[in-house]
């Protein structure tokens, strides 16, 4: 996807870069100075490189792209009104792990926090759409998942946990 973001940003950058230059070269006003003209040029010169250069160094690898290899653990979340179900209750340690997130009812934020309740990575579980999102875990322990958009009165209780374990 980032591949994609990034190609589509360069051609549609180039796209304006001509329509400068092509304002430029056929300007019909006034002749201005070629001190003005020079000014132009290398101004539309240093913000078509100054968008490249942001666009290139601003689209790089997402925090949690999808793991892509074979040893990747898929596990899946469901979330319900006030519950969650994982379908994995031992999660190994050192592997990527990828969570499969929807929702059976109305949006839900998948929250993932370590025993000393930092947030590691979170997602949407929406209905009729199953988001994905890819971690490893470094160190074994309990970790809590947690509702992170308001889904009702109980929205408090939304909470369920798993287990990180080594040598798996």
């Amino acid at each position: 996807m980032q591949t994609v973001v990034l190609v589509v940003t360069l051609v549609l950058m180039a796209v304006v870069a001509v329509f400068f230059w092509r304002s430029v070269a056929a300007s019909s006003g006034p002749p201005v100075g070629d001190t003005a003209n020079s000014w132009r040029s290398r101004l539309i010169w240093v913000l078509t490189i100054a968008g490249v250069v942001i666009s290139v160094a601003s689209l790089r690898e997402w925090p949690h792209a999808i793991a892509s290899h074979e040893e990747a653990v898929v596990v899946n979340v469901t979330g319900g009104l006030w519950w969650w179900e994982i379908d994995a209750e031992e999660i190994p340690a050192g592997k990527p792990v990828v969570f499969h997130v929807t929702s059976e009812d109305v949006n839900h934020g998948m929250g993932v926090y370590d025993s000393e309740l930092r947030l590691l990575f979170q997602t949407q579980g929406m209905p009729g759409y199953v988001n994905k999102v890819s971690y490893t875990f470094d160190e074994p322990g309990t970790y809590r998942v947690l509702c992170l958009e308001f889904c009702g009165l109980s929205h408090h209780e939304m909470a369920d946990e798993f287990e990180v374990v080594a040598g798996q």
